[in-house]
């Protein structure tokens, strides 16, 4: 199999899908790569690496589409990328379709196989391919909040952790798991009082017995966030519904009740996001305010980081792209109940049904279509 790794073209996106290391492994195991020129540059892995280790470096993206059986990336395609889609191209990469109708219908009529890094899962609930860079997000998200809520970047003019003294600043979570845990372990790093909240008890008694009593737990409903609002410097969004739309925990009637120069980061944005003001915004133009609070709702977060992200994202996919191109889709999916999960799109189906819900489309079990 021809295994292409494109250039992301997505803003400030300088992660890429494939490492050196890959590059090789995939060489040995009978499969040739094709790198389109500069694709690793943003993530210090220049051009000179991926020839060494076998790769054949392509000067622009067309040719890496056209050649490819199989592409990999790190972001949807964007619309430039629209006309490169094919039938029976196999496409591996973070989608995040529920919010993306026109990139939906784009792959549907082209009939990409498209499977998404956020919706694999394994046996025991856990995704893997998405925990990587939710760790990343939720420790940036603590340093962006930090970094907005100065004065001179548009925020209240608080220091994260206070001093001897003066109050700490008010760090509320909403969502407990691997986002909202490692946000919560850089804000209490940082001397910040902490609250979270989940809708899962249990998961809120672990989080209690991880941290010892030192991070406030608060089940989940309308009422607690409200009041939870009211107090905080900085929210941080960490909910996910695998594959489906984010839940609107912030209503935009709450921002009256908040600090001026309060900030919002909402790591949630690429489902959509779970404030209801929330809107993608990108590194080039990253905040923007509503009610006087700060949003910061940058669909990839981890892109500011790319070398650490890069290598993070690689470790985890890579078992996963080595069984597509040693299978391919059809045997993969059967073989690999968490691949199969992960197919979004078949031969102009939809193939996961959070997807089909959030937009009202049709969903066809992928079972169904294999041959």
């Amino acid at each position: 199999m021809i295994i292409g790794v494109a250039k992301e073209v997505k803003d400030h996106e300088t992660r890429v899908g494939l490492v050196p290391a890959g590059v090789t492994a995939l060489r040995e195991a009978g499969h040739d790569v094709i790198v389109q020129a500069g694709a690793g540059r943003g993530s210090s892995l220049p051009d000179g690496e991926y020839a060494e280790a076998g790769a054949t470096i392509a000067a622009g993206a067309e040719e890496v589409w056209a050649k490819a059986d199989l592409v990999v990336k790190v972001k949807e395609p964007q619309p430039s990328e629209y006309r490169f889609l094919r039938q029976d191209l196999i496409l591996f990469t973070y989608l995040h379709l529920a919010p993306l109708p026109d990139l939906t219908q784009a792959l549907l009529d082209a009939k990409v196989n498209a499977i998404a890094y956020e919706t694999i899962r394994e046996k025991d609930g856990s995704l893997p391919l998405l925990t990587p860079m939710s760790e990343v997000a939720g420790r940036m998200s603590v340093q962006v909040g930090a970094q907005y809520l100065e004065a001179p970047n548009g925020g209240r003019g608080i220091l994260l952790g206070g001093v001897p003294g003066v109050a700490a600043a008010n760090v509320l979570i909403l969502g407990g798991g691997i986002v909202g845990h490692n946000a919560a372990k850089m804000a209490l790093g940082l001397g910040a009082n902490v609250t979270i909240v989940d809708r899962n008890l249990n998961r809120l008694r672990e989080l209690d017995d991880i941290y010892n009593g030192q991070v406030i737990t608060l089940a989940s409903n309308l009422y607690t966030i409200r009041e939870a609002i009211r107090l905080a410097d900085l929210v941080i969004g960490a909910v996910l519904i695998p594959g489906a739309s984010a839940p609107k925990l912030v209503r935009r009637d709450m921002m009256k009740l908040m600090k001026p120069g309060a900030v919002m980061v909402d790591v949630a944005i690429d489902q959509g996001g779970c404030f209801e003001t929330s809107h993608a915004t990108t590194h080039t133009d990253p905040i923007y305010y509503v009610d006087s609070v700060l949003h910061y709702c940058v669909s990839n977060m981890p892109a500011a980081v790319p070398h650490t992200s890069t290598f993070a994202l690689t470790n985890a996919t890579f078992p996963y792209l080595m069984a597509l191109a040693n299978k391919g889709v059809v045997k993969a999916a059967k073989e690999s109940a968490a691949i199969a999960e992960g197919v979004n799109t078949y031969q102009g189906y939809v193939t996961y049904p959070a997807v089909a819900e959030s937009q009202g489309r049709a969903y066809t079990a992928l079972s169904s279509l294999l041959p």
